[in-house]
């Protein structure tokens, strides 16, 4: 492996276990980073010579290497993802009772790049990076020795790849997986579109707070909003909410979400709204439509620092909206994915919301990520997701 030279002082992050080298840190008298391609591996080390650890190159990225190794000279081998894959497998087991999470979570589990969800038998792997593409086959060779599965699902169409290389169609790298996957979450079924759905098919960092959501719906109404195939409308309509109106801009996704509710034999209880999320609230409103629970859960807003005040104003509102649907003593269940909101911001723009509507608010519980999704101490932007429950006065 070539050397990366950093700059004088600039491993003290990695040193505490952070795995991003930026491309202002390197040393580039020494190591140009036009001497790399992407997917090279490297020995990180620092001014000094000494050996910060293994990483891929991403020359033509800001984050310019991700650690994958540190303190040793590892090659980024079968042998290497069996042992990361063997480790976050135990996690998971300990954890989860059933099959059904997600195995790799990137840097949290010492793989940048990588992201495995589990559905039984069958594997979805993201690479969100296109130098850990050149690895794939190692990776999916220990995919298969650790876990047998019966087929995996190869996706390279996250955001971040369509900005390196395009959108590249998912790719079938081993066995058969059919074109929907059956999941239980919570006790209730779903079918997940793999291959067309948003991220892997499924969205399992939410798992906690839409168990909490669906106890506390049991009996009433529920207006699920950007409900994509119904992970919290119907997980609340087949443990006893009585209507639930699940929203989305998706006709495709709407259409899951009735096959959801059938599947689990409450699609009388359920049914859909298509449209943008703020134009069908707005009708709601007028028609003055009210509800017992209201769930957001949007897309990020924000997805980098300079859009931050634009999108704290996009979740006020929502959240206003919301606040109008609900009926006094009825419960607001707002979240977000925006990394770089911060959970005060949010809260701060659910007050807001409050105030512009001209009801009172009591904050009665708050989620992050599921425990399949563990947030790496010294990285913080491993956490990302969270989510406030209110009760309207």
């Amino acid at each position: 492996m070539t050397p990366l030279y950093l700059r004088r002082g600039a491993e003290r992050r990695l040193r505490s276990g952070h795995l991003w080298v930026y491309s202002n840190e390197v040393d580039t008298a020494r190591s140009p980073l036009s001497q790399f391609a992407a997917g090279d591996l490297v020995q990180v080390v620092n001014g000094s010579g000494q050996l910060i650890g293994s990483a891929f190159a991403e020359p033509s990225s800001l984050i310019c290497a991700r650690l994958y190794w540190p303190g040793e000279v590892r090659s980024l081998d079968e042998d290497l993802f069996t042992e990361r894959l063997e480790a976050a497998l135990a996690v998971r087991e300990r954890l989860f009772d059933e099959p059904f999470y997600r195995l790799v979570y990137g840097d949290s589990d010492l793989l940048p790049g990588v992201v495995v969800d589990r559905y039984d038998a069958q594997l979805v792997v993201q690479l969100n990076s296109l130098s850990i593409e050149h690895a794939s086959s190692a990776l999916v060779n220990a995919l298969k020795t650790t876990l047998s599965p019966e087929g995996i699902l190869l996706r390279r169409d996250s955001r971040a790849r369509r900005e390196q290389d395009g959108r590249v169609a998912p790719e079938v790298v081993h066995g058969d997986v059919p074109e929907l996957v059956q999941l239980r979450e919570n006790g209730v079924q779903f079918q997940v579109p793999v291959y067309s759905g948003q991220k892997t098919g499924w969205f399992y960092d939410h798992r906690s707070a839409r168990a909490r959501a669906s106890e506390l719906s049991r009996g009433g109404s529920l207006l699920d909003v950007y409900s994509y195939i119904g992970g919290w409308g119907v997980q609340a309509a087949a443990r006893g909410a009585t209507e639930v109106v699940c929203v989305d801009s998706s006709l495709v996704a709407l259409e899951q979400v009735a096959a959801n509710a059938a599947l689990n034999g409450c699609e009388a209880s359920v049914s859909t709204r298509h449209g943008q999320a703020s134009e069908v609230m707005a009708d709601l409103v007028a028609s003055g439509r009210r509800f017992d629970a209201v769930v957001l859960d949007p897309p990020a807003f924000i997805q980098r620092r300079k859009d931050l005040k634009k999108g704290i104003s996009a979740y006020r509102r929502i959240n206003e909206l919301a606040l109008r649907l609900l009926s006094p003593g009825g419960l607001l269940v707002s979240a977000s994915c925006s990394m770089q909101l911060s959970r005060t911001d949010l809260i701060g723009a659910i007050q807001q919301a409050a105030q512009r509507v001209g009801c009172g608010l009591r904050i009665v519980e708050q989620y992050g990520q599921g425990p399949d999704h563990p947030v790496h101490p010294a990285i913080p932007e491993t956490e990302y997701l969270k989510s406030v429950f209110a009760l309207r006065r």
